[in-house]
């Protein structure tokens, strides 16, 4: 699906229907970063190969994903509570007041 918030409707792009993209389905549609390396041989004999290749790999850079970190809640509230935290003790040093 596009991440593009301008967009009103949400682009699909298809998986092709191969073994290669099933072991491939959580990077490319999840939310990760994916590397693609595409091997192409100048052979004219592997013509075809080479072109399904670069197709293959023109859709999958097409996809684009919306990364976020998997947290757990309690962990992110605790990390927010220690965000301020360290805030306010900063304030405190800024008034000349002890944060012992």
């Amino acid at each position: 699906r596009s991440s593009n918030p301008k967009n009103a409707k949400s682009i699909v792009v298809p998986y092709r229907d191969s073994k290669l993209t099933r072991l491939l389905q959580n990077a490319l549609g999840g939310s990760s970063k994916t590397i693609m390396i595409c091997a192409l041989s100048p052979a004219s004999s592997n013509f075809e190969e080479t072109l399904s290749t670069l197709r293959y790999a023109d859709r999958a850079k097409k996809i684009k994903n919306v990364v976020q970190v998997n947290e757990n809640p309690q962990e992110a509230l605790m990390r927010q509570m220690k965000e301020e935290n360290a805030k306010l003790k900063a304030l405190l040093e800024a008034a000349g007041m002890s944060t012992d």
